[in-house]
């Protein structure tokens, strides 16, 4: 058995041991979690938009999601962002700077029926796109 009096240490060895089985653990401490992540773990990244792409919103939804693709400042990587909002991608111009953030899926996954799609567009040239959508803001000649 091994679990009774002056077991305590190999309770404790066993325990630090078998914490690697856990997936989350696992990845939590290598650091795989950040690595893999485009924005670096960072909340929120500055983007250049390269174009603006229409994705087709998965079953039993027929749609085109307007979204954009934007390459990240901090380390040139290349993802897919969605437009929320009606009318939101009209705001948007190629060579634009974008902030993006999660999108808010399960386990960093994408949300709802925009497949693939893990990130949202919250800002354009420094100018909050919501305020832009509900026309409170008007989007600036830079």
């Amino acid at each position: 058995m091994g679990k009774g009096m002056y077991a305590a240490r190999k309770l404790a060895s066993d325990r630090k041991n078998f914490q690697w089985r856990d997936r989350n653990y696992s990845r939590r401490v290598l650091g795989l979690n950040v690595k893999a992540d485009p924005l670096g773990g960072a909340p929120q990244g500055r983007a250049i938009v390269l174009e603006k792409v229409g994705v087709e919103a998965k079953q039993p939804n027929s749609a085109i999601r307007k979204c954009v693709r934007i390459q990240l400042i901090k380390n040139g990587r290349q993802v897919t962002a969605f437009c929320p909002g009606d009318g939101a991608i009209g705001f948007i111009d190629e060579h634009d700077e974008v902030v993006v953030e999660r999108i808010g899926g399960r386990m960093g996954g994408a949300k709802g029926d925009i497949p693939g799609v893990r990130f949202q567009v919250i800002a354009v040239n420094n100018v909050s796109l919501r305020e832009m959508v509900s026309g409170r803001k008007e989007k600036p000649i830079r």
